[in-house]
């Protein structure tokens, strides 16, 4: 067993999933950082002060999750935090200005491959990624998962009149996706609960990132707080929970 917590944050090669790495080998954990292209984890890595250690991860590739998950078992036995980071807002082609990518996930316009497409990463591969790790969960004295959503799934706030802003860019495609995001979250809390393992759900908030053509009002740093926080719950902690920064948002 190692001497160190091991947490595992997909899509870690930069961005919001990076800080959290960084955040979480500050805490001494020793931080495993998923990557489609290992050659991007290695250099993410190498920018971590603590132990960070590339993995190739794609969570669309099944047969790449379950190389993953047996290179935890056999190098450190188990996993204390997964944080399910990977995600894409949209599948065309990059560089899309937000507006562009709020316009096309309109529901009567949207591309049913690019919604299909944006939901195997930010759903399927949830769900993937979990079910391979949960036996190395399993194995830690008090497991968490945490999954990084978003405000903009909150089928509450996206259905007030009184929120224009949330109502105009509530779509079939990354909304959409991150809506049933919340809801897996749900359903694996109920599931893990009498084991221990608790899972609950972060909006990082609307943070300058690559994912929204570097849009936004939050930084990497203030992004990562929450989804932290969650990774870091003591035996007292919630499970099955949407929050942010500043608290509960409604589902």
């Amino acid at each position: 067993m190692p001497d160190n917590l091991v947490a595992l944050v997909t899509g870690a090669n930069q961005g919001i999933g990076l800080q959290i790495a960084k955040d979480l080998a500050a805490y001494g954990f020793t931080v495993l950082v998923g990557a489609r292209h290992l050659q991007n984890g290695e250099k993410a890595a190498q920018s971590i002060d603590g132990d960070g250690r590339a993995i190739q991860l794609d969570v669309t590739d099944q047969a790449s999750i379950d190389s993953a998950a047996d290179r935890v078992r056999d190098e450190l036995g188990r996993l204390d935090v997964l944080v399910n980071n990977a995600g894409i807002a949209h599948a065309g082609k990059r560089g899309r200005s937000l507006a562009e990518i709020i316009r096309t996930g309109r529901a009567s316009v949207a591309s049913l491959d690019e919604v299909r497409a944006v939901f195997e990463t930010n759903v399927f591969g949830v769900i993937a990624v979990t079910q391979a790790m949960l036996p190395l969960l399993r194995k830690a004295p008090a497991g968490r998962i945490v999954n990084v959503s978003s405000g903009r799934a909150s089928l509450t706030l996206a259905s007030d009149p009184s929120e224009s802003r949330r109502r105009e860019m509530f779509g079939v495609t990354y909304s959409s996706s991150k809506a049933a995001l919340n809801a897996i979250t749900v359903a694996f809390a109920l599931d893990l609960e009498a084991s221990g393992i608790k899972v609950n759900a972060a909006a990082p908030g609307f943070t300058v990132t690559a994912m929204n053509d570097f849009e936004g009002r939050h930084t990497v740093e203030e992004a990562a707080r929450e989804p932290v926080r969650l990774a870091l719950l003591g035996p007292d902690g919630p499970t099955g929970t949407f929050s942010d920064e500043s608290g509960p948002i409604p589902w």
